[in-house]
């Protein structure tokens, strides 16, 4: 379905609504198709297409307000929607925070073009050769004994927005994406590892066959692993998961859990958390960026600006109903599913590089560990205490030496953040993106 349809139809959801009684609204739309390739050791083993559509429904009655989303987009199906809804919201609790964005906030367009949308197209032949490609180049590595299967995949997807303040605007993206998962060595010493890329646009992947090397020559590096020695010492955090640190502070920042006190950075807003040297940017503007959005769940519009700078966060990510509580500004950060109440999520973010090079950053850590793997997710977000295992390499006397495993990494976020050093390594085709960070002072033991 192509976005117009959608327009039209959350347009006709919004009209229902406002004869129902509603005094105001607003309706979501999206829709996806998706078509992909799985091979098993050269052989197909899975062709998968799906194609949904859906709009979602919010109506006030006063202070009071109901969502539910649907999947039938007739126009009867669309007038007992909106029926329902706003019989709903006029049995809600009152919610004195919960409102549209005002009419004055919202962005205006013509919007910018963010190059989101890939004409190309693939057939399923297509992604059936690269799916074997990359199974094939993962599992040509020396050391790979067995192959879980590798895949392509390619997927386009629309956003609507209509509001009862007279906003109405779409935008529309493609993904395209390859991975493969393969395993080294045999028996009781067998390591599994894998490989994934995704991007906007097919000409910014790499090619299959070093997609799929990767994958193959990361399962070989966990052969025949070792348990660190345990105590307090520097981990550095590769690129792989590095990024996986910043995921914590940005759900900290949000300002709904600031709001419900269920962040670690309560209270911390006007501390220096990080060295002077980190800096964290969001940029929903990228042009062919994987979170890029022209406008947010609320229709406010996007534009980049700092997170962290000078140590500190800037402010917290709002979306109406957490501005409004907490008396904040709105940022753009709204963000809307099918249905229900508007979350709040970032765009594309980056913490930026630093002026050491991997092998400089490394240089006087004695007896240490580069984590490449995170197991589970042991993160008190209240407190930040954060306990995961890992997987990884030794490092002694600056090198980066053999494999280890079977280990677990302990700290505090806000400790961690403190003592934050980051590499020069960075690159950007992630959606949250970070270079090598080093943290010193980690509690290392055997799991």
């Amino acid at each position: 379905m192509q976005s117009s349809h959608l327009l039209d139809a959350a347009s006709a959801l919004i009209d229902h609504a406002r004869r129902c009684g509603a005094d105001a609204a607003d309706a979501t739309g999206h829709t996806s198709s998706a078509h992909g390739v799985s091979v098993r050791l050269g052989v197909l083993e899975d062709i998968d297409r799906s194609e949904s559509a859906q709009v979602g429904l919010r109506a006030f009655v006063g202070q009071r307000s109901a969502s539910v989303s649907t999947s039938d987009l007739s126009p009867a199906g669309l007038k007992e929607l909106a029926e329902r809804v706003v019989a709903m919201a006029r049995h809600a609790p009152e919610d004195p925070f919960a409102a549209l964005a005002p009419e004055a906030a919202v962005a205006r367009g013509p919007f910018p073009d963010l190059a989101i949308a890939d004409a190309s197209e693939l057939s399923a032949e297509e992604l059936r050769d690269r799916a074997r490609a990359v199974e094939d180049a993962a599992h040509a590595v020396s050391g790979v004994r067995n192959s879980e299967g590798g895949s392509a995949s390619v997927g386009r997807g629309g956003s609507v927005l209509v509001t009862s303040t007279g906003f109405a605007a779409a935008f529309e993206g493609t993904s395209h994406a390859l991975s493969a998962s393969v395993i080294a060595g045999e028996g009781d010493g067998m390591q599994r590892d894998y490989a994934a890329r995704s991007a906007r646009h097919l000409a910014d992947l790499p090619d299959p066959a070093e997609v799929g090397r990767l994958a193959g020559e990361r399962a070989v590096a966990r052969l025949a692993p070792a348990t660190p020695s345990s105590g307090a010492m520097p981990v550095v955090f590769d690129p792989r998961v590095s990024a996986s640190l910043v995921g914590h502070l940005l759900g900290a920042m949000a300002a709904p859990s600031i709001a419900r006190r269920a962040s670690f950075l309560v209270g911390r807003e006007t501390e220096t958390l990080f060295p002077d040297g980190i800096r964290i940017v969001d940029d929903p503007l990228r042009p062919r960026g994987l979170r890029s959005r022209p406008f947010d769940g609320e229709g406010i519009a996007c534009a980049p600006h700092a997170l962290v700078e000078d140590g500190r966060v800037t402010g917290w990510l709002t979306n109406v109903a957490s501005a409004a509580q907490l008396g904040l500004p709105l940022t753009g950060h709204a963000s809307r599913g099918g249905g229900g109440t508007p979350g709040v999520s970032p765009s594309n973010v980056d913490l930026l590089a630093g002026d050491q090079t991997v092998k400089e950053l490394i240089a006087d850590i004695a007896d240490g560990v580069l984590v490449d793997y995170l197991i589970g997710q042991g993160i008190n977000p209240v407190t930040g205490d954060y306990s995961r295992g890992a997987a990884g390499r030794r490092i002694v006397n600056g090198r980066i030496e053999g494999p280890v495993a079977g280990f677990t990494i302990a700290g505090n976020l806000i400790d961690m953040f403190a003592s934050m050093r980051a590499a020069s390594d960075l690159e950007t085709y992630r959606a949250i993106n970070a270079p090598t960070l080093r943290i010193d002072g980690m509690t290392v033991a055997a799991a």
